[in-house]
């Protein structure tokens, strides 16, 4: 089964509104084996809207669209929808009569144009709202399925899991699969590296697929595949995983949910290393990912945020000749800012990170996206130097991240 998924209203257009209808919808029809080919946004306009509707019926076997069922002239697709099927719109005295009842239970009065929302095109039958006013749509014609939902996200979620997805599976019936994706998560190399190292299964693979995404500071490696039971989707991707990590190794630090800073702090809490922090550019955010980990006291003993070079001589005694000589966005004051924050919070490592994360302060020899990370034990130090790209907010994202990639593999080899 082909399906699309048109998201309504203007407000999705100026950007007013993030639409997670769609993501949401697509998610849940992966899960009984629906393909979802194509997805769309258009304003509340009734010509535009059948121009989207009449396209996707065309490629598409099942059409869902969320938004445009309230009570205002501007909400229009209902009304759309009999257009395109030649059809004229009836009430639905079923649908009246929860809408008055939803009104009743709330000690509220019911207006006129509520009624609007009971009236359905000819063929269609309603798909009850249990959580607010506007009844879902669903038309089967010439082959062809449409339904459409409230724009209201827990409103259109109650009715597709009540509803639409119990449908669909019955609509289905032997015939439907399953669709069931994995995402590996890769730091600590760009998406063309990661890539050029694995090309070979890439394109040796159908089923699964296998899909390169980049992400900041680091790669997810989404593998997809189709099957007819879950257990078989697993396996499949399964094989797939595991050849992936053996080729990445210690590039792939987790699957799905996992967060960078969850393995890291997972290693540190295992090997009960203590861990002090200098930060500069990033300001805080690595130390904030880490603390946000239950149980990290255990191992985080020290944060420190030493932005100015006074900060960085009197709180972790950076020498004032290293800041001369070098400056603070240096490999020198980096180490000496790991080694400081080591010796002020009495721990087994210091991390640090010192940059220009703009959009100002960059120059010839030391442009904005410059970054110098160190990390620092009682037997060895590693310093490294990135520039990266971006605004502001990316760039300290980024540093934070490839530190925190830096401790990760200190952890893992030591």
């Amino acid at each position: 089964m082909k399906a699309e998924i048109i998201t309504v209203g203007t407000e999705l257009l100026l950007g007013h509104v993030v639409d997670t209808n769609s993501a949401y919808i697509a998610t849940r029809l992966a899960d009984i084996g629906v393909d979802v080919f194509h997805k769309s946004s258009v304003g509340d306009n009734a010509r535009r809207i059948e121009a989207e509707l009449s396209d996707a019926l065309r490629r598409s076997d099942l059409v869902i669209i969320t938004g445009g069922l309230g009570p205002t002239d501007d909400d229009l697709t209902k009304d759309v929808v009999a257009s395109v099927l030649g059809e004229d719109m009836v009430l639905d005295e079923g649908s009246l009569e929860r809408i008055k009842a939803f009104f009743a239970e709330r000690g509220r009065e019911m207006v006129e144009s509520n009624i609007r929302q009971a009236l359905l095109p000819r063929s269609a039958r309603p798909i009850p709202n249990h959580r607010g006013t506007a009844p879902g749509v669903l038309v089967e014609k010439n082959g062809k399925t449409i339904i459409c939902l409230p724009g209201v996200p827990r409103e259109m979620k109650a009715m597709m899991e009540d509803a639409v997805i119990p449908y669909l599976m019955q609509k289905m019936g032997d015939r439907r699969s399953v669709i069931k994706s994995r995402i590996l998560k890769v730091s600590g190399m760009g998406e063309s590296a990661v890539e050029d190292m694995v090309k070979d299964i890439l394109r040796t693979q159908t089923n699964p697929t296998i899909a390169p995404l980049a992400y900041t500071g680091e790669v997810l490696l989404r593998i997809t595949a189709k099957a007819s039971s879950e257990d078989e989707a697993a396996g499949l991707i399964g094989r797939v995983e595991r050849e992936l990590r053996e080729r990445l190794g210690d590039l792939v630090y987790g699957a799905d949910d996992d967060r960078l800073e969850t393995a890291v702090a997972r290693l540190l809490l295992e090997k009960r290393v203590r861990l002090a922090v200098a930060e500069s550019c990033t300001g805080g955010l690595l130390s904030s990912w880490l603390t946000s980990i239950p149980g990290i006291s255990e191992s985080f003993l020290l944060g420190v945020v030493s932005y100015s070079n006074m900060s960085k001589a009197r709180l972790l005694g950076v020498e004032e000749d290293v800041l001369k000589r070098f400056g603070a966005v240096s490999r020198e004051t980096a180490l000496a800012m790991a080694r400081g924050a080591r010796r002020v919070g009495e721990a087994d490592v210091g991390l640090s990170i010192t940059g220009i994360a703009g959009p100002g302060g960059g120059s010839a020899s030391k442009p904005v996206g410059l970054v110098y990370m160190a990390l620092v034990s009682g037997s060895s130090a590693w310093s490294c130097r990135s520039i990266f790209p971006g605004e502001r907010d990316e760039v300290r994202e980024r540093a934070a991240k490839q530190a925190l990639n830096m401790l990760r593999l200190y952890l893992l080899w030591h």
